[in-house]
């Protein structure tokens, strides 16, 4: 006669009980692991201007840096909560809104070239 052994209920819930937190625990941890992305070699501050002046619906905006993306996009913000985004060797793009100003479609070498860029001296 086989002889079987059983084990207590509370001792099974236990089991399954550290085996999903423990399960839980790794993926907490994998999914904080952050993986850091290749930054453009150019995209530094100081490539970028401080301020950018776009016409947009028959006014003059300045849009201020706001940041450096990991990818190499700079981000431009205004007061008013316009946005646009440009890289060293791409165009200006407008964020939010369907169509965008003056800036939008130009290189950073173009805006400087037409004096809408603006530098902080240190």
């Amino acid at each position: 006669m086989v002889k079987m052994i059983r084990r207590p209920i509370d001792m099974t819930i236990r089991t399954v009980r550290f085996e999903f937190y423990v399960g839980i625990a790794a993926i907490l941890i994998a999914s904080t692991t952050t993986v850091k992305p290749a930054v453009a070699e150019d995209a530094t501050l100081k490539a970028f201007p401080f301020v950018i002046s776009c016409e947009f619906k028959k006014m003059h905006h300045l849009y201020y840096l706001s940041r450096l993306e990991p990818s190499g996009q700079a981000v431009y913000i205004t007061p008013d909560r316009l946005a646009g985004m440009i890289s060293i060797d791409g165009t200006a793009k407008s964020v939010g809104e369907a169509s965008g100003g003056s800036c939008v479609g130009k290189t950073l070498k173009e805006m400087r070239a037409a004096g809408q860029t603006y530098d902080l001296r240190n």
